[in-house]
């Protein structure tokens, strides 16, 4: 197995910090499925041989831990570390399934557990809308690896909004407080859905508004202002789910 140099080294640590598109994985579980899914790794760091599970199908190369531990955003790595890139899905046509749309979502966790529940109740296509990048770490573990069983796209609100213009006859959801009750609302189960779900703290954006059909909401007793986002959204979309014919 070759040593990694302190020239390699110093690379990755600047493609972390500058290359977006980058994966920087430090869980055995998520490597693996990463591979499953067909993704190459470009380089795998372990911190002793024992740990090298994959043999020679890709570049292994040992470090010392305090590497492993300057790379990973995990508190106690595992000892191991793979640098791959996310697929970079184009968007020719409309979904096929339902699909989720994220409005400017700045906590990593809240997208990957919207990402993990999205993918449970086939939401096949999310779109990222200037929020956190898939390449987040935090995300990446909140998603338990599901961000490989998506096509999932990083794009400006403007560039969503000229693809969903060219769709055409798409139904696509705000989901807000003064919306109409989930639990009440009926669909249309031949066509495919759009949800949105907004920032933390300000909601759906304006522009996202103005292009969505239909407002729902959770009823909520009066003494409790809203929920985390991710726990609406898991709600609203397995509802979606049971009423669109899934379950």
């Amino acid at each position: 197995m070759l040593r990694a140099t302190n020239n390699l080294i110093k690379d990755l640590k600047k493609q972390k910090r500058t290359n977006s598109s980058l994966l920087f994985l430090d869980n055995i579980k998520i490597i693996n499925d990463a591979i499953k899914h067909g993704l190459k790794p470009k380089i795998i760091l372990v911190e002793n041989e024992n740990l090298n599970i994959w043999g020679n199908s890709f570049p292994v190369y040992l470090v010392e831990h305090k590497v492993i531990e300057q790379l990973s955003d995990c508190i106690t790595p595992q000892g191991v570390l793979c640098v791959t890139e996310y697929p970079q899905y184009t968007v020719t046509e409309k979904p096929k399934t339902n699909f989720l749309v994220l409005d400017t979502l700045q906590d990593p966790g809240n997208v990957g557990t919207l990402i993990r529940t999205a993918v449970a109740c086939n939401f096949k296509e999310i779109f990222l809308l200037d929020s956190v990048k898939i390449s987040n770490p935090k995300l990446i573990r909140s998603s338990v690896g599901t961000i490989f069983d998506a096509s999932i796209h990083n794009l400006s609100k403007e560039n969503f909004i000229k693809l969903f213009t060219k769709w055409g006859n798409t139904i696509l959801l705000k989901a807000d407080m003064n919306g109409e009750n989930i639990f009440k609302t009926e669909f249309n189960k031949e066509k495919p859905i759009g949800l949105v779900m907004g920032n933390e703290g300000q909601g759906v954006s304006t522009l996202i508004s103005n292009i969505c059909n239909k407002t729902i909401s959770l009823p909520m007793e009066k003494n409790v202002e809203s929920l985390n986002v991710a726990v609406s959204g898991a709600v609203i979309m397995y509802q979606i789910y049971a009423k669109t014919g899934n379950l």
